[in-house]
């Protein structure tokens, strides 16, 4: 067995791609759009993984746009709660977040820690912010910030 992706049903494709590649940094590998089923399928993989994700090779998360019926309904969805979360490691805990926050996005859980971090998705799925190797030194404002909302 080996792990393909994960879907996540997005309301808005352009804000979904700006937080998912703009902010968080996921380098988009492909686009499928399919006029019968009325839906467009994006896969995007972390920076790191972009060419063995292009061999497919690499997990990748699949971010899949259900188009308006003829009325111009779209599906509403439940908050993402029920999904869980993605897990993403990253270089710098601290720089990752302040780069995050820089740009608009609320940190939920900030890394008091100096390991973990829990962030959303404009869908409301939560994703999990992990330092690589060893815990980083607790330092402000992350030490003393507080938890916003849920996770």
């Amino acid at each position: 067995m080996e792990y393909l992706h994960t879907m996540v049903r997005v309301h808005d494709l352009e804000a979904s791609l700006d937080f998912y590649c703009n902010k968080l940094g996921l380098k988009e590998i492909s686009r499928k759009e399919n006029e019968k089923g009325k839906f467009t399928l994006v896969f995007l993989a972390a920076g790191g993984d972009e060419q063995m994700a292009k061999d497919t090779k690499a997990p990748m998360i699949e971010l899949t746009y259900n188009w308006p019926d003829s009325d111009g309904n779209v599906e509403e969805y439940d908050k993402g709660r029920n999904f869980g979360h993605l897990a993403y490691r990253v270089e710098n805990i601290y720089a990752t977040c302040q780069a995050l926050r820089d740009a608009g996005v609320d940190i939920n859980r900030p890394p008091r820690d100096g390991y973990m971090a829990f962030i959303k998705s404009p869908d409301g799925i939560s994703i999990e912010l992990l330092q690589k190797g060893d815990k980083l030194e607790p330092q402000e404002p992350w030490s003393s910030m507080e938890n916003i909302g849920s996770w």
